[in-house]
């Protein structure tokens, strides 16, 4: 039976992540016997995916498509899927109600209308459940094919796929594949086929190849079975080498080198080791026991990190045993290279520090600070705090639940189910800046200002009334001041972040115009930063937004953003229209310190023009000098922000989100950062919360960054929301 994997996203063709996948997806199929002649990765483009699934259906008897069942408009695989093969799409309610379930039980409890096109499948299919995200798998079969759909995540398709989709496979195949290969140096590819020669014309099962490399034969031997234990058999019983035991402690080793045990060898290997323990862990990541990449960088730059094992060549008889008067040749290791990154240790630590003192101080469930050069996108720091011991990945911090009659009781890690410990270790390591969406708030308000301003619809000179509420439609809307704000200019409007005058501004932008600025800002597109699984913002699509769905956006809810993305739009306000590209790589180095190669981002300009980027920055420093954002004032730097307070879904819930965006200096930004506490106890102010955090960053960085100060200390004004 033939199968093809089909790989599906931009991001993949572009190099923006590693497709783990396919190795992981290939390396399983063959264990399943299955025969493999093409892999395929296409873009996020309807007719180039249509192509690509007609084409493979004709060739293959399995198609195996992994990506594109996100919620957003460029997740087009089920639907182009369904399309080509005749299946109309329906919504199953099994599906609705586990991603209800879902949403439920995460921390942001709105449910996006997107999020409901997840729960629409072709007629007919056999529906994955996914215990580790929103997008089942599907499997939709005709005519004697099977298409295979599975989510681009690996933590969600790994076990979806070995708990469903390889017995299901199993099941079409049932015969399991096994492969041995034999390396021989110092003879020609002619005249091991010679040697070879009677066994290759008697070959049934196993079969035997040879491949020629430089300076040396492969030989791979090929066995099918019904299990895999006699299909192992087969290809290894003339072994000479039986491995015992892998991944032994150093301490148990050495005493087993001490009994000198005739025949036994003991091999040492070498493992990662993290001196900063749990700095920047989310970022960092960490290696397995084969030292492949797991998470974060480790992941994205594995190819240069990991280097090329050695090897030591032998010539052995047809039983697989040494000869002895050969010889042996040996391939020396080739070490990776060093990997140099934008993040600075000493701005890490700092803010690290003050990422643990707010969760502490706050009682809240996680706090993110993320610092960037606005020029350039390079990332000086990013913290996810709590973070993780990155020497000791696997060990969960000490679990808690909460009972139905309100009390808490400590989990014990031991009593958890293998799937149970994996979902809280994914969720330990998962990085919540790039990772995951939130509602803004009004520090979205950047976005809808530059907007109103690019389109001419408003200037800082405009006046508007706010009586504390505005009608929109059938709805009263709200301002957070309940008494209102009175006349004010759009400047005064800004600093207060009054809601009904930002609403005024959406409104007269129109659901079209404003649409039009959330692409052109690149809100509809992922940042392109170096670190896997970064989420795209979850939106109302065009032809559903009306003008409640408009007024909410326009002050930052009813939707759903990344921190990275949120900053890397307001680095393109503020930075004269450019829109960077966040990243951490900068460049890789030999073992002797020599540039081997520099990393280049894209860079998209235009994004707003200089007089609209040039009254933005004047507007969010007097946000920061008059309005909300008093408590982001550094004395003697000239600092421009917007604050946030978000109420998360459930409305009523008390459960906030409380947020600021700093940059300085104001006139000529080198540096913007971002504060997010989720769920802060107590005072949940953007202003009163999170604003003080990036003070007390700026306060000790901007110093170290050789910023000059620009004006002589004056006193703060009293703080306020």
């Amino acid at each position: 039976m033939v199968v093809e994997l089909i790989s599906v996203g931009t991001e993949l063709l572009l190099g923006n992540i590693v497709n783990t996948n396919t190795q992981f997806l290939a390396e399983k199929c063959a264990l399943l016997g299955l025969t493999m002649y093409h892999q395929v990765t296409v873009g996020d483009n309807h007719d180039r995916l249509a192509e690509v699934i007609r084409t493979a259906l004709k060739r293959s008897d399995v198609i195996i498509l992994t990506g594109g069942l996100g919620p957003t408009e460029d997740d087009l695989t089920k639907e182009v899927c369904a399309e080509v093969m005749g299946f109309p799409l329906v919504e199953d309610k099994h599906t609705r109600e586990r991603i209800e379930e879902y949403f439920r039980n995460n921390i942001y409890k709105v449910i996006p209308d997107n999020n409901w096109k997840q729960a629409i499948i072709p007629e007919g299919c056999m529906v994955l459940d996914n215990d580790n995200g929103t997008a089942p798998g599907l499997i939709l079969e005709k005519y004697g094919k099977s298409a295979i759909l599975l989510p681009g995540p690996p933590n969600e398709l790994y076990p979806l796929f070995m708990n469903q989709v390889f017995p299901y496979l199993q099941k079409l195949q049932p015969e399991v594949i096994r492969s041995q290969m034999v390396k021989i140096c110092g003879v020609g590819e002619s005249q091991v086929e010679d040697k070879l020669l009677d066994l290759i014309d008697k070959q049934k099962n196993p079969t035997i190849a040879t491949y020629a490399k430089t300076g040396e034969v492969h030989i791979r031997v090929t066995a099918k079975a019904a299990t895999e234990e006699e299909a192992r058999k087969r290809v290894e019983k003339y072994s000479s080498i039986e491995r015992v035991k892998s991944n032994v402690d150093k301490t148990v080793g050495d005493r087993i080198r001490e009994y000198d045990l005739a025949g036994v060898k003991v091999d040492e290997d070498y493992k990662r080791y993290y001196p900063y323990g749990d700095l920047a862990s989310k970022v960092l990541g960490f290696t397995g026991g084969d030292n492949q990449g797991i998470i974060g960088l480790e992941v994205v730059y594995e190819e240069i990190l990991q280097g090329d094992p050695g090897m030591i060549l032998t010539i052995t008889d047809a039983k697989g045993i040494e000869v002895d008067t050969a010889g042996e040749r040996r391939v020396e290791p080739v070490p990776g290279m060093d990997l140099r990154i934008s993040i600075d240790r000493n701005i890490q630590e700092y803010a690290t520090q003050l990422a643990a003192q707010a969760c502490a101080t706050k009682e809240a469930d996680s706090v993110y600070i993320v610092a960037m050069n606005p020029q350039n996108g390079e990332i000086l720091a990013m913290v996810n705090y709590p973070e993780f011991d990155l020497n000791d990945p696997y060990t969960l911090p000490e679990l808690t639940e909460v009972k139905e009659d309100g009390s808490i009781v400590a989990v014990d890690p031991a009593t958890l189910t293998a799937e149970q410990k994996q979902e809280k270790l994914n969720a330990m390591w998962r990085n919540g800046c790039i990772n995951d969406t939130y509602e803004p708030g009004s520090t979205f308000k950047i976005i809808t200002a530059a907007a109103g301003l690019e389109a001419g619809v408003v200037t800082p000179e405009s006046t508007f009334s706010c009586p504390g509420f505005i009608i929109v439609d059938d709805r009263k809307i709200r301002c957070h001041k309940i008494a209102g704000h009175g006349g004010q200019t759009f400047v005064q409007c800004m600093e207060n972040s009054c809601n009904p005058a930002l609403i005024s501004v959406g409104l007269r932008l129109g659901v079209d115009n404003y649409y039009h600025y959330f692409e052109q800002f690149g809100l509809k597109q992922r940042t392109g930063i170096d670190l896997p699984g970064e989420a795209g913002t979850i939106m109302h699509k065009k032809e559903d937004m009306g003008n409640v769905e408009l007024a909410t956006v326009a002050f930052g809810q009813s939707f759903q953003i990344t921190a990275i993305q949120l900053l890397t739009t307001a680095s393109s306000i503020i930075n004269g229209g450019n829109r960077i590209t966040p990243h951490f790589g900068i460049e890789a180095l030999t073992r002797d310190g020599e540039v081997e190669e520099t990393f280049s981002y894209p860079v998209q300009t235009g994004i707003v023009s200089e007089e609209t980027s040039a009254t933005m920055r004047y507007i969010l420093e007097m946000v920061v000098a008059e309005g909300s954002g008093r408590n982001g004032q550094v004395q003697g730097f000239r600092v421009g922000g917007k604050t946030a307070t978000s109420q998360t879904l459930p409305r009523g819930s008390g459960r906030y989100i409380s947020s600021f965006i700093g940059f300085a200096p104001a006139d000529d930004p080198q540096v913007i950062a971002i504060a997010i506490i989720n769920n802060p106890q107590g005072i949940y102010y953007g202003g009163q919360v999170a604003a003080p955090i990036i003070r007390q960053l700026y306060e000790n960085i901007l110093p170290y960054l050789g910023l000059e100060k620009t004006e002589e200390p004056e006193e703060t004004a009293e703080s306020g929301e």
